[in-house]
C-alpha cells in the first residue's frame, strides 16, 4: 500500500491532507514539524512527503535537507505544500531535493494531479 507522511504545524491542514491522501488509497502517517518528522521517517520511510514550508522546531527546507542525507531518503516524493509562491522559493524547494510543489489552499482535483506528476495516485 502506499504511504504518506504529512508534516505540517497546522491540524486543521493536516486533516483535510489526510482525507484526500486516504481517498486516494493511500496509508498515512502525521507529524506537525520536521524533527517528529525525520523520527518518523527513521522508523519507516514514507513513499511520499507532503511538506509544509514554515513550521516551527525545524523548517521544511531543513527537514527536506536532513532527509535527503538519511538513509533511504532518496526514495520519497517530496511535494512542498505551502503559501510561498515566489520563483525564489520554488527554486530553493527544487534545489533541496523536492520532486513537486502545490500551492495552499488546494483541492482534491489539486493534489491529486502533483502526486500523478511524481508516480502516485
Amino acid at each position: 500500500m502506499k504511504t504518506c507522511l504529512i508534516v505540517d504545524d497546522s491540524r486543521v491542514i493536516r486533516k483535510v491532507s489526510r482525507h484526500i491522501l486516504e481517498t486516494l488509497g493511500f496509508t498515512v502517517d502525521e507529524a506537525e514539524n520536521g524533527k517528529t518528522a525525520l523520527d518518523a521517517c527513521g522508523t519507516a520511510m514514507p513513499d511520499v512527503v507532503l511538506l509544509d514550508w514554515n513550521m516551527p522546531v525545524m523548517t521544511g527546507i531543513e527537514f527536506l535537507v536532513h532527509l535527503r542525507k538519511h538513509p533511504g531518503g532518496d526514495r520519497p516524493k517530496v511535494v512542498f505544500c505551502t503559501t510561498e509562491n515566489d520563483v525564489a522559493h520554488i527554486r530553493e524547494a527544487i534545489e533541496a531535493g523536492a520532486d513537486e510543489y502545490v500551492m495552499k489552499p488546494f483541492d482534491h482535483e489539486t493534489l491529486q494531479i502533483k502526486l500523478q506528476l511524481v508516480g502516485f495516485a
